[in-house]
């Protein structure tokens, strides 16, 4: 019986609910709602994907609606979601008519035009997202959102200076991204009314002056990004009063001075960049003994003295960046404390000596840049390093100064992706200890003194799609092995994820004597560099297969043999130098096919023929072909074609009317002769030519 009781109260309970939940569902959209989302429809430009396919009574079930669960006979829209749906067109100002509308994120379109002023109004709007649009003009100079937390217009075309009046009556504000904008001028010191302030980001803008000491009252404020701007000045000492900071970011701009030894109060703080500034003086002890900090940039300053780093303190350090700047002395040997550390750059400075034993004990160390500096002893620095076994990237070049390249078999660096030790003079060959870095995505040996020859099993890297031994002495011929890099066959290169240790400014070099930096050598193109060598022999067809190389050359050696037409199966080259060689025959016409092609250059070979007219040919200065003289073609550094050909006989020149020069023709000249003088002289015999005048008579 009480079972029964029991189900039946249950059963009660679900149909109350049920019916409670229809009610809810039957309930349509409100009408003055429902007119703001046409217009805003309208206005769009483009249709909304899963609008309009229900009743218009029931609104609240289109696509990126939300509408409360009111009781009362019609609910209301408070929520509004339609980031990346492709929408174009304005904003109308009908859509601010959605007056308890509490989200509104219309961000990664392609909206354009005006902000409405209408929409920073709002009195219920709690977060409004339009980054990532095409919105232009200034930002509303009015702005009366009592509720807003969450304020992003980033990534848009906005112009002008920045409101002031933001904070005024926004008390709740905790998140205000203004960044990649073209706004101007100062930082506004209202922004100090923004007590609740977490998040504030400027960067990418073209903002200028000093920051406003207001700023630094802020307690609450968590990350700061002003980098990429114009700022300058010191950073005031009131930064340290920015006890719950966890992330600054003051990179690329003009700020000076010295860096304020004050961030021993800053006890969260994770993340400090200042790189690309005009900070000098001595590394801060406070920074340099931060017990919270993580990453470390200042990178690209004048920074000097000593590098004194505490990491009994630093036990969370795992990146320090101090690259480009006018350190001097040995290289810190406590920096092996930092058992965390994950990359270290120290590259152009002016450290000097050899690298300390104890950087062996860098177990965690997947980065090491020591780049453009007077560090020595390259044989011991391989024997230390090579007990980092997670050691991923290692660029040493332009240091090490005329020594010799370390050629043992007993090391090991078997996680090694990059390595570059370049423009050094470094002496003898291409390492055999190298073969077992079976992970190499790039090597770059270019700019040495390197001689013999390139050996065959560098074709056998899996992963390689930069191999640089410009500038060096090699000779023999270009191993076969490398037209089957199967990353340049298939263009397979498999990029890190997000985070990678793999961010270190790489230098590259081309014969020309220009050098790119890149950011990440990750954004390398597919490179295959010979050039500046001594090797000789033929381009082998095979390079055909290198479907994904972007950039080959091979430029200033003495190669022979003609340009084989299967190199126009290299679908994605950019650039190609093949000039002063010895190369033969004709320029394939199907490199016209190469629709990449941006940079040819054949110049100073002995190739003959036509130059092709067709694809990319047209865009190529007549520098590409000069220096050889068979070359022919419609440019006005080339001969025509036509008069090229083979003139007639009477109009040769004597060398060429006499004779061709072949032993065919001479025989058969000397044949045509004897016939012609026999058949003469019989038939002077016959006319009696021959006889005397007696004979004749009888």
């Amino acid at each position: 019986m009480e079972y029964s009781t029991s189900r039946l109260a249950f059963i009660f309970l679900a149909i109350v609910c049920k019916a409670h939940i229809t009610k809810s569902q039957n309930l349509s959209c409100n009408s003055n709602d429902l007119t703001s989302l046409y217009g805003f429809r309208k206005c769009a430009g483009l249709p909304v994907d899963g609008w309009g396919v229900t009743p218009d009574n029931e609104c609240c079930s289109w696509a990126g609606v939300t509408c409360d669960n009111t009781t009362a006979t019609q609910r209301r829209v408070i929520g509004l979601d339609l980031h990346g749906r492709g929408l174009a067109g304005e904003i109308c100002e009908s859509l601010a008519d959605l007056d308890q509308l509490s989200t509104l994120n219309l961000s990664h379109n392609y909206l354009h035009g005006f902000l409405p002023d209408k929409l920073f109004q709002m009195q219920n709007l709690e977060v409004l997202d339009l980054s990532g649009n095409e919105f232009v003009g200034s930002f509303p100079l009015h702005i009366h959102l009592p509720r807003i937390r969450i304020l992003d217009v980033s990534d848009n075309n906005l112009v002008g200076s920045l409101t002031s009046t933001i904070c005024d009556r926004s008390h709740s504000i905790e998140s205000l991204n203004f960044a990649e904008n073209r706004f101007h001028g100062e930082v506004p010191g209202n922004f100090g009314n923004c007590t609740s302030l977490q998040r504030l980001f400027l960067s990418g803008n073209s903002l200028s002056g000093s920051l406003p000491e207001r700023l630094f009252q802020l307690e609450h404020l968590r990350e700061l990004q002003f980098q990429d701007n114009g700022f300058s000045g010191l950073l005031h000492e009131r930064i340290d009063n920015l006890s719950n900071i966890v992330k600054i970011d003051l990179s690329n701009n003009l700020f000076s001075g010295v860096l304020p030894d004050v961030f021993g109060g800053l006890r969260k703080l994770e993340h400090f960049a200042a790189k690309s500034n005009k900070f000098s003086g001595q590394l801060p002890p406070s920074l340099m003994s931060s017990p919270s900090l993580s990453t470390l940039d200042l990178n690209n300053n004048t920074l000097d003295g000593r590098i004194s780093v505490n990491c009994s303190s630093m036990a969370r350090l795992t990146s320090l960046n101090l690259r480009s700047n006018l350190f001097q002395g040995a290289l810190p040997e406590n920096l092996s404390t930092c058992h965390r550390l994950n990359v270290l750059s120290l590259a152009q400075n002016h450290l000097s000596g050899a690298i300390p034993s104890s950087f062996q004990n860098l177990k965690a160390l997947t980065l090491l840049s020591l780049s453009r500096t007077k560090i020595s002893d390259l044989s011991s620095a391989l024997h230390i390093l090579k007990r980092c076994r997670n050691l991923s990237v290692l660029v040493l070049s332009e240091s090490f100064r005329d020594e010799e390249m370390l050629g043992h078999a007993d090391l090991l660096f078997p996680n090694l992706k990059a390595f570059a030790v370049a423009n050094s003079q470094l002496k003898g060959s291409i390492p055999v200890w190298l073969r077992g870095c079976e992970n190499l995505r790039l090597l770059d040996l270019s700019w040495n003194q390197l001689s013999g020859s390139i050996p065959g099993w560098i074709g056998n890297f899996s992963f390689l799609f930069y191999l640089g031994l410009a500038n060096n002495s090699f000779t023999g011929d270009i191993p076969k092995s490398l037209s089957e890099l199967p990353s340049c066959i298939n263009n397979s290169r498999s990029f890190p994820p997000a985070g990678s240790p793999s961010n270190v400014p790489l230098l590259s070099g081309k014969g020309d004597g220009k050098f790119l930096t890149y950011n990440q050598f990750w954004n390398l193109p597919s490179t295959l560099d010979l050039s500046y060598n001594k090797l000789n022999g033929p381009i082998w067809p095979s390079f055909g297969n290198l479907k994904g190389l972007q950039a080959f050359y091979l430029d200033n050696n003495e190669l022979s043999g003609n340009i084989p037409n299967s190199l126009s199966g290299m679908q994605s080259l950019e650039k190609v130098n093949l000039s002063h060689n010895g190369l033969t025959g004709e320029i394939p016409a199907s490199f016209q096919k190469l629709t990449f092609l941006s940079a040819f250059d054949a110049s100073y070979n002995k190739l003959s023929g036509a130059v092709p007219l067709g694809g990319q040919f047209s865009t190529f200065p007549d520098s590409s072909f000069e220096g050889n003289i068979g070359l022919c073609g419609s440019r006005p550094s080339l001969r025509s074609c036509q008069s090229q050909a083979k003139p007639p006989s009477d109009e040769l020149p004597n060398d060429e009317a006499s004779t061709d020069g072949t032993p065919y023709s001479q025989m058969a000249f000397g044949i045509g002769a004897a016939v012609g003088f026999i058949w003469t002289v019989s038939l002077c015999f016959l006319s009696g030519w021959v006889l005397d005048k007696g004979q004749r008579r009888r």
